[in-house]
């Protein structure tokens, strides 16, 4: 099985920051981090899972509404006295490159799903190729088409298609006629494990985020991986990976 920090180790410090993957990329066997984009206003690449900041930041309105320098002030709840603040995906390929020299992934999901973001695969496509990086990447997102444009921009890329069930996974990847990996939620495997082989299925589980507490429970990897699930992406990876 393998494992993936689900936009970092976000159980234990504040998702998708330098922090959540300087710890995440420290683990050993690790087979990957998994993070979001969106556009700022100015078209820049931010690394932020809700369309609105208002979540995990002090500000307030749509990611999309803010320029890269104002989101730049905003302050990432961390309960610490150290700012967190929140990264490009230029500043973030920068702290990962020692892990992509270990052959470590990164599952960059676009986050286009619920508002539209024009012209982010061209983007991120562009900078991943120029950065001499698209062979240690995974495009996710849960709109299909958006998948159709990054195979069209790089028939080479790895692909994932995100859905609830595996069932919905499985239509999605096969009505695109890609060789797309299926990212189901975990409680979500609605299909026997005999119509998923050979496929790369990376199940995603939502649990707690910084700062709940862990509830202390303990994946059954072994009754996962019986499923037909091949890698899971987790919040609390510390607890999975080099076991």
């Amino acid at each position: 099985m393998k494992i993936w920090a689900h936009r970092g180790c976000s159980q234990n410090c504040p998702e998708n920051t330098m922090t959540a993957f300087a710890k995440a990329i420290a683990l050993p066997g690790l087979a990957g981090i998994e993070l979001d984009i969106q556009l700022t206003r100015d078209g820049e690449m931010v690394v932020i899972h809700d369309e609105r900041v208002d979540r995990t930041t002090d500000g307030i309105g749509f990611v999309q509404d803010h320029s890269l320098a104002e989101l730049k002030l905003l302050h990432i709840h961390t309960g610490r006295p150290e700012a967190e603040r929140i990264p490009t995906i230029n500043e973030v390929l920068d702290l990962l490159e020692p892990f992509f020299e270990r052959g470590g992934m990164l599952n960059i999901e676009l986050k286009n799903s619920i508002r539209p973001y024009p012209g982010m695969e061209d983007k991120i496509v562009a900078l991943t190729h120029a950065r001499g990086v698209s062979d240690h990447i995974v495009y996710s997102t849960f709109y299909a088409h958006s998948l159709e444009k990054v195979h069209a921009l790089d028939p080479e890329a790895k692909l994932g298609v995100l859905d609830s069930r595996v069932s919905d996974c499985l239509l999605k990847a096969k009505g695109l006629d890609l060789n797309c990996a299926l990212h189901p939620f975990w409680q979500k495997m609605d299909l026997p494990a005999e119509a998923l082989a050979g496929r790369t299925v990376r199940a995603w589980l939502s649990g707690h985020l910084y700062p709940e507490k862990p509830t202390g429970g303990v994946l059954d990897l072994a009754a996962l991986e019986a499923q037909g699930i091949t890698d899971v992406i987790l919040n609390e990876p510390e607890r999975y990976a080099g076991a």
